[in-house]
């Protein structure tokens, strides 16, 4: 069964970060579904690049698809993805349902990737961050009270809500620069290491 990941779109993501990982990750074979949580499925980048997602988190909520464990498991999504960019990380970090959805899937032993300014802005505030290891753009640790920074460009720290480091965690990365390296990192948690040297060496990273 293909694994599964939802990466969620804000007006103002930063493209790169959104679109790196959407790409990689369906070259991975990785079922990718974006999603916006605005009311309708246009969303426009921090650079002004538009994008259709395939469906809205409204729509998810509707039909009952948007958690990680209140629906059949083999409808259920592996990972949540959160592109950072401004205004994007502080429109996701608004959105009830969208701080909804980011817990659940963290409670459920998911994956849980944020990028650029996402880590600092949206996982910290709910509390995804404390005790954790992390990364995030360059000043914006400073928001991030109770968690352990790092200067590395992907930092990845498996443990999980329920204290099981192989089912999942939190994968987070510094910017634009390093959306590669992040997509690549969420892809070897996914499908395995193998799969995500291949895509890396596919696209010369």
């Amino acid at each position: 069964m293909p694994k599964k990941a939802i990466v969620l779109l804000a007006d103002g993501f930063e493209e790169v970060e959104a679109l790196t990982p959407i790409d990689y990750l369906r070259r991975a074979g990785v079922e990718v579904t974006t999603v916006s949580i605005k009311a309708g499925p246009a969303v426009t980048g921090a650079h002004n690049i538009q994008l259709n997602a395939d469906t809205t988190l409204g729509e998810l909520v509707k039909q009952g698809k948007a958690g990680a464990a209140s629906w059949d498991a083999s409808s259920s999504f592996d990972a949540v993805v959160l592109p950072g960019g401004m205004p994007g990380a502080s429109n996701l970090a608004a959105s009830g349902e969208t701080g909804a959805l980011i817990k659940e899937m963290a409670a459920a032993g998911k994956w849980v990737c944020a990028i650029c300014a996402a880590p600092a802005v949206v996982l910290a505030p709910l509390g995804l961050l404390s005790g954790k290891k992390f990364t995030c753009y360059p000043g914006t640790e400073e928001k991030v009270k109770d968690g352990k920074w790092s200067e590395d460009r992907v930092v990845i720290d498996g443990a999980n809500a329920r204290g099981d480091d192989a089912r999942g965690g939190i994968i987070t990365s510094r910017g634009a620069g390093t959306a590669g390296e992040f997509a690549v990192a969420i892809i070897g948690k996914l499908v395995g290491e193998a799969e995500g040297s291949k895509v890396a060496q596919s696209v010369l990273l």
